[in-house]
């Protein structure tokens, strides 16, 4: 049980790790982090989205959020387009430049999962993220409950 713990929890940290690592690597002309990295991607796709949206997807709390925002919306990534709106709700549009970048971002990942994904098949594929996934829900349902 021990070992299936270790491994389990060292593959999870390795996996995040990396991905946060080749989201840094892969975005350093723009001067951005990981978090702006899952911000663009998900405006660039939805054309779009709020505050509380993005939260959503990219699975990050609102003060997280929140910071990677200002930074993209002070350097010119993203502009919002209610301004006297609640700034949670306003909606989030990309700039010319944040089109750009979020251009480069989504062909950055596409290749990535591209490469990653060579010697599985679709089969393989579809079965490890429905797996992944029961595994995410289940450990989501025990962080609410807590262990007893």
């Amino acid at each position: 049980m021990q070992e299936r713990f270790e491994t389990f929890t060292v593959l999870i940290n390795r996996i995040s790790r990396n991905i946060r690592k080749i989201k840094n690597q892969k975005m350093a002309e723009y001067n951005l982090r990981s978090v702006h990295v899952s911000c663009l991607y998900f405006l660039y796709l939805a054309n779009g989205l709020t505050a509380t949206e993005l939260c959503e997807r990219c699975e990050e709390d609102k003060a997280t959020i929140s910071r990677a925002l200002d930074y993209l919306e002070t350097n010119g990534f993203l502009t919002r387009e209610a301004q006297s709106a609640k700034r949670y709700k306003s909606p989030l549009l990309l700039t010319d430049k944040g089109i750009e970048a979020g251009k480069k971002v989504t062909e950055k990942i596409d290749s990535v999962l591209d490469e990653i994904s060579v010697d599985l098949t679709e089969e393989e594929r579809a079965a490890f993220y429905r797996s992944l996934s029961i595994i995410s829900d289940r450990l989501e349902a025990v962080s609410k409950s807590g262990l007893k």
